[in-house]
């Protein structure tokens, strides 16, 4: 074969590596990218709208995280015992237009949430409302979710 034929074919094998590697690269950032997706579930995935709760407890913890809020609260049974139950929110930028701030749910607060259970009974909760100790009443939702009740707002 002629020289100039083999560093054709040199140059001809080194673009072949590089759009494999830009096409391996391409795929694992769309499946990076998708992950999130994947990872966010329905509200009948995990919560049983047949199962409301009203929860009245002390804030020990509020998360703003994506991609939904969460406010950890301690609930007292009939018997004293204190329970700490998770309660999933909207977004933090979904709450925040609603009137949420960082300084509105704050630890060792008083609150009543209602919301629905979790399908496998553990103390975790979506919030569909959240009422504060001076009375005032928030959306806690995710617009939707296909949670019951839910805001017509998106």
């Amino acid at each position: 074969m002629h020289p100039a034929g083999k560093a054709a074919i040199r140059v001809s094998r080194k673009k072949a590596s590089v759009r494999n590697k830009l096409a391996i690269i391409l795929g694992a950032a769309l499946l990076a990218s998708a992950a999130p997706a994947w990872a966010h579930h329905s509200f009948s995935a995990e919560f049983d709208s047949n199962r409301p709760v009203k929860l009245r407890g002390i804030v020990t913890k509020m998360e703003w995280i994506n991609p939904h809020a969460w406010i950890h609260i301690d609930v007292k049974d009939e018997d004293g015992k204190v329970t700490n139950w998770m309660v999933e929110c909207g977004a933090p930028n979904v709450l925040f237009r609603r009137g949420l701030t960082k300084n509105s749910v704050t630890a060792g607060m008083e609150i009543i949430v209602d919301g629905y259970r979790a399908k496998d009974g553990s103390s975790k909760a979506n919030g569909k409302d959240v009422t504060f100790p001076d009375g005032a009443k928030l959306f806690l939702g995710t617009s939707g979710s296909g949670a019951p009740g839910e805001s017509p707002e998106k």
